[in-house]
């Protein structure tokens, strides 16, 4: 359905050319935009012509034209002018608001295609079927942004998507949840991971000063329109463990997730039990705040003493007590790859059970 705004600057436009009035009636003859200030009482007139077998038809001075929709009349337009091309005007008219009427079902359709494709809504025969009508490719490489805007989706979000992604061939654009938008874009034949950077950089920056409140993930590139259910899933799961391990990061690739996203499908149960083995009453977040920002810097360093201890203008003597001091605490030796991994991964799990306590909240 056009909507109303739409309707009054197009009649106001096609006023302004041809000096004649024009009104937009619903299918049940109710006045929906008119170029006229006074009233005129159309409802009547209007529901005898759409009764009736005539397109088009002149009532009382003025002409009455149907627009269709699948062959039901969608609305009806009322032109009325004293010019000798009032006719043809009328016609064009009711051809210019036929055509706007076919755009926006088809636009609303792809939208709501993509949308159940992204849900896993549609059986597979269905899919085929739709996207052969709505003039969809099935096979050539897709795959989904999610972005999480941190408030509810307005029209705003979605202008500063649609000026990133102008193609309307190469992108879809549909709103998932309140406060997430789907990006489905169409690669080439060859499309790469660095491309898909660039999108999301260019994405965010669209959002200028409200980045900061947004999240943007993207999934794997797939090459089948059955598969990009697939894409948006993994994409889902990419901005859950980005925020969580990686949240400094401007976007998250599933891809890119490593060890996050198996400590993600882990269970809390387990989650427990593991960080109880290795510190028995104790947990990596009860340490101090300067213990804590050691360990970070020194794992950012690839456990390299010298480069940590420059970075955090301490001696290195200093950062070699600090580290047999959590050695005494905890019985990992941090200088030891296999220990300072069990650290890592015991940090990232306590990371991830405190995400999950604050969803359940």
């Amino acid at each position: 359905m056009i909507s109303n705004l739409v309707l009054q600057s197009t009649v106001e436009g096609l006023k302004t050319i041809s000096g004649a009035e024009f009104c937009v009636l619903d299918a049940n003859g109710n006045e929906l935009v008119s170029t006229s200030v006074r009233k005129f009482e159309y409802k009547e007139a209007a529901i005898s012509f759409i009764e009736s077998p005539a397109e088009q038809q002149v009532i009382e001075e003025s002409l009455f034209f149907k627009i269709f929709d699948d062959q039901r009349v969608n609305y009806v337009l009322v032109v009325t002018g004293k010019d000798e091309n009032t006719y043809t005007v009328g016609r064009l008219a009711a051809f210019q608001l036929q055509s706007m009427l076919i755009a926006y079902k088809e636009r609303f359709d792809k939208e709501n295609f993509v949308k159940n494709l992204l849900m896993d809504n549609l059986l597979m025969v269905d899919i085929f079927a739709k996207a052969k009508k709505l003039h969809i490719e099935v096979e050539v490489p897709r795959v989904v942004f999610l972005i999480e805007t941190g408030r509810d989706n307005d029209s705003a979000a979605m202008d500063k998507l649609k000026s990133v992604c102008t193609d309307k061939t190469k992108y879809f654009i549909t709103s998932v949840t309140e406060k997430s938008i789907a990006v489905v874009k169409t690669m080439k034949e060859k499309g790469d991971y660095q491309e898909l950077d660039k999108t999301a950089m260019k994405i965010r920056y669209a959002f200028g000063k409200d980045a900061s409140h947004v999240h943007i993930a993207y999934g794997t590139i797939v090459n089948d329109l059955r598969e990009v259910s697939r894409s948006y899933k993994e994409a889902r799961i990419a901005l859950d463990v980005g925020k969580i391990f990686f949240d400094d990061k401007p976007y998250f690739a599933y891809n890119t997730l490593g060890i996050g996203r198996l400590i993600y499908q882990l269970p809390i149960p387990l989650c427990k039990m593991f960080i109880s083995e290795i510190f028995q009453d104790r947990s990596p977040d009860d340490f101090d705040e300067e213990t804590l920002s050691t360990i970070y810097k020194f794992f950012e360093n690839n456990l390299n003493v010298s480069e940590t201890s420059r970075q955090l203008f301490i001696h290195r003597n200093t950062l070699v007590y600090r580290l047999d001091k959590l050695k005494k605490l905890t019985g990992l030796d941090l200088h030891s790859f296999e220990d300072a991994i069990t650290f890592k991964i015991a940090l990232m799990v306590v990371k991830y059970m405190q995400y999950m306590e604050k969803q359940d909240f």
